[in-house]
């Protein structure tokens, strides 16, 4: 198997000087910073044998640095060495320092990849290494080895949304299967198609997408800090702006957010965005409504209604396991909710209540099925592919609860209707009152549409033991708008009521105070915590 690392070489054979990674430096000198594939290969041979003079091949080398080009360094430098990488993030990240602790301790690291302007506040390490420091000198001491499609590339940790994080043991044939599975899904062209993303590079998503999936066609990557985005969110629409042929992706969310704040006219002046190709909507929920605000906002600026594209994974599959088409618009369908909560998958009719769902697609690549006990039922969605995990580092009880006969029991619920896959919601998160199951962004989507009082995007419901049955709780962030905070509750339990006949208690709470996970997820469990210890303002 032609496993990914090797194609480096390749790219700085046949096209060295042709741009590989491109980082806009927002948060500092405002400019672009780029490294030909050349170069990559160099800084990355360099690094390998800096790394061997402190470990040894399957050490774990943790990474602690910023968004930036030494980021990609790190990842690739660590894989040439044949030495494990565990993506992490600077400690200076704020709001996931207890994650952080956790995975560090979990992967037991030899070495610490960072750099130089991020060595304070670093644990506890046998050795650390400055990545913009290593001299390229030394890449002529390198010596290829075999890289085999067992051998383990990284360890990537998930977000911790539902319990403490765990490292899945992505090896090389699975980060090689999946890059492939994703470039083709894109309909990628080799040399010519680019990157262009801000999702931080430790999440599963950002790591695929920025520096993996370019290596497959020796494409280009353009990537900035999540931070940047944060601060102005327009930002990611210019880094897409004047590209012939450019995708790019990110959790809800972030269309949504950014939807919102393109308020200003001089952000938006010029921008061109007829050669978005892609924009795949993944990591959480994809809701209808942020779709068609999406396109309202930005479709007079050229971005073609198919280019958003719907998609669904999950790090013990390396990232990527299906997509909508990207040659037709996102697939809508309505669905009868009370069917829908006993687990069968109906077709809105026009009586009751409808859950609209918003289609994930077909896999590329791999298999995906649904434990279930028939045709058109939701259940369990179970993965089974090249790309897919062999298992959880240092867990064999997890190990064996998730990796099945060949199978990925991925915890979420969904289901296949006309060939396109659903998700549901997952299994952990269900509301279950009276008898009933309820899918908690049902009652989230309903919630931020009774009241513009409430933040759209920053709600979070879920159970709490009640005195007979399971009580629904609704936490929602406070909008900027001033309005009563009492008539926003009641609008808020009418419509919770009417729509979904359950009663609920209704948490208005600060801006920021409803947690996420560090790839932007509402962390439910952790807003549960918050709620039961009485903490949330």
């Amino acid at each position: 198997m032609d496993v990914l690392i090797g194609r480096i070489a390749r790219w700085a054979r046949e096209i060295p000087d042709a741009p590989a990674y491109t980082f806009v430096d927002y948060l500092g000198d405002g400019q672009e910073h780029t490294l030909t594939w050349r170069q990559v290969d160099l800084k990355a041979r360099a690094l390998a044998v800096r790394l061997r003079e402190v470990c040894a091949p399957g050490d774990r080398a943790a990474i602690l640095a910023p968004q930036s080009l030494e980021y990609v360094v790190a990842m690739l430098g660590a894989m040439y060495a044949r030495v494990v990488a565990v993506p992490l993030f600077s400690p200076e990240l704020p709001g996931h320092a207890e994650r952080l602790a956790l995975a560090y301790a979990d992967a037991d690291p030899v070495v610490v990849l960072t750099t130089s302007a991020a060595m304070s506040g670093l644990p506890p390490a046998k050795a650390v290494i400055a990545v913009d420091t290593v001299s390229d000198l030394l890449a002529d001491e390198w010596e290829d080895e075999p890289i085999g499609p067992d051998d383990l590339a990284y360890l990537q940790y998930t977000s911790g949304s539902t319990r403490a994080p765990a490292g899945v043991e992505i090896s090389h044939g699975n980060v090689s299967a999946n890059a492939a599975q994703l470039w083709e899904a894109f309909d990628a062209r080799p040399r010519t198609s680019v990157a262009a993303l801000w999702l931080p590079l430790f999440h599963d998503m950002g790591l695929i997408a920025i520096i993996a999936c370019p290596i497959v066609g020796g494409n280009r990557a353009v990537f900035m800090d999540p931070v940047a985005f944060v601060m102005k969110p327009t930002r990611w629409m210019r880094l897409l702006s004047g590209h012939d042929d450019v995708y790019t992706g990110g959790p809800n969310f972030a269309f949504e957010y950014t939807a919102a704040r393109a308020t200003d006219p001089a952000d938006l002046e010029g921008l061109d965005l007829s050669g978005v190709r892609v924009m795949l909507n993944g990591a959480e929920p994809v809701r209808p409504s942020t779709i068609s605000r999406f396109a309202s906002v930005f479709g007079p600026y050229g971005l073609r209604p198919e280019a958003h594209t719907p998609g669904y994974g999950l790090a013990e599959a390396t990232v990527f396991v299906a997509a909508g088409s990207i040659h037709e618009p996102p697939l809508v369908t309505g669905f009868d909710r009370n069917a829908l909560e006993e687990g069968q998958a109906v077709p809105y009719g026009g009586q009751g209540f409808a859950s609209t769902l918003v289609s994930c697609g077909r896999p590329t690549g791999q298999q995906v099925r649904i434990d279930s006990a028939g045709d058109g039922q939701v259940g369990e969605i179970q993965v089974r592919g090249p790309n897919v995990a062999r298992a959880y580092w240092r867990d064999p009880t997890r190990t064996a609860e998730v990796f099945v006969d060949g199978w990925l029991r991925t915890g979420d619920l969904g289901v296949i209707h006309e060939g396109e896959l659903y998700i549901t919601g997952r299994i952990k998160d269900l509301v279950i009152v009276d008898g009933r199951n309820h899918y908690p962004q049902d009652i989230e989507a309903t919630t931020q549409e009774a009241s513009d009082g409430v933040r759209r995007g920053h709600v979070a419901a879920f159970a709490v033991p009640g005195a007979e049955t399971e009580r629904l709780v609704v936490v929602a962030e406070r909008s900027r708008l001033e309005r009563d905070q009492e008539s926003v509750i009641s609008a808020v339990r009418a419509a919770i009521s009417r729509d979904h006949e359950v009663a609920a208690e209704v948490v208005l709470v600060a801006a920021g105070a409803v947690p996420r996970t560090s790839s932007g997820k509402i962390a439910r469990r952790a807003c549960r915590q918050a709620y039961l210890e009485g903490v949330l303002v």
